[in-house]
């Protein structure tokens, strides 16, 4: 709502309507500017994408349904060869 009344009221300041809703103000800068949440960003630290991840994980379930141990080293020589 915050946003809203900001948008549609241009001389409405951002500290009023701050005060107004209630609003934390680190909430309603994100929003106001598209930050997306902290959870919602990839780290940069990783590096497997979505793809490569699913498809080694489609890998230990089919290596599971036949019977053969998921070990970690196993996992840890399949995922090198896909990065």
């Amino acid at each position: 709502l915050a946003i809203q009344a900001i948008k549609h009221d241009l001389k409405l300041k951002v500290y009023t309507a701050l005060k107004i809703y209630r609003v934390d103000h680190r909430k309603l800068s994100y929003w106001l500017y598209s930050i997306p949440p902290r959870y919602a960003i990839q780290a940069n630290s990783r590096k497997m994408t979505d793809l490569e991840e699913s498809v080694l994980s489609e890998y230990i379930i089919n290596l599971g349904s036949k019977g053969f141990p998921s070990r970690l080293c196993i996992i840890e020589d399949i995922a090198n060869r896909i990065i």
